[in-house]
């Protein structure tokens, strides 16, 4: 049974470990421990991480805030942890925290044509929007 807590700095090489191996085919920003420093640094409780018995970290999941509305975004489970809850716990706790902090209205950020991500957020219930698109320009 994975334990689901507020990650930390030194938790940003398994984060990153992670994610190499088990992120979305979709996801194209370049994954940096500088920029999972910042993360922390300015928003300590944004990142959540699953944590497995023996301490290796199995999930991750950011739940950010902008005052307006929240967004999940980068959840990733280790391709050998799937189907055990995980990702579910990642997301139930991402929320509860963005309640806490007054978000009444949560977007996940999944790629179009990511059919395992998608059948998961339907599931957790987060249908996909079909009034409103995501536009994007790397800086």
């Amino acid at each position: 049974m994975s334990v689901v807590r507020h990650g930390q700095v030194s938790d940003a090489p398994a984060v990153l470990e992670l994610w190499a191996n088990a992120r979305s085919g979709h996801a194209t920003t370049p994954d940096r421990a500088e920029d999972i420093e910042r993360l922390l640094n300015d928003t300590p409780s944004a990142l959540f991480v699953a944590e497995s018995g023996d301490g290796e970290i199995v999930g991750v999941l950011i739940a950010g805030w902008d005052g307006w509305r929240g967004n999940m975004y980068r959840l990733a489970v280790h391709p050998d942890h799937r189907r055990h809850g995980i990702a579910q716990r990642l997301v139930d706790a991402g929320e509860e925290h963005l309640r806490r902090l007054g978000t009444r209205r949560v977007t996940a950020l999944v790629g179009y044509d990511d059919a395992v991500a998608a059948a998961f957020w339907d599931a957790a219930g987060y249908p996909v929007d079909e009034e409103i698109g995501r536009r994007v320009r790397n800086l």
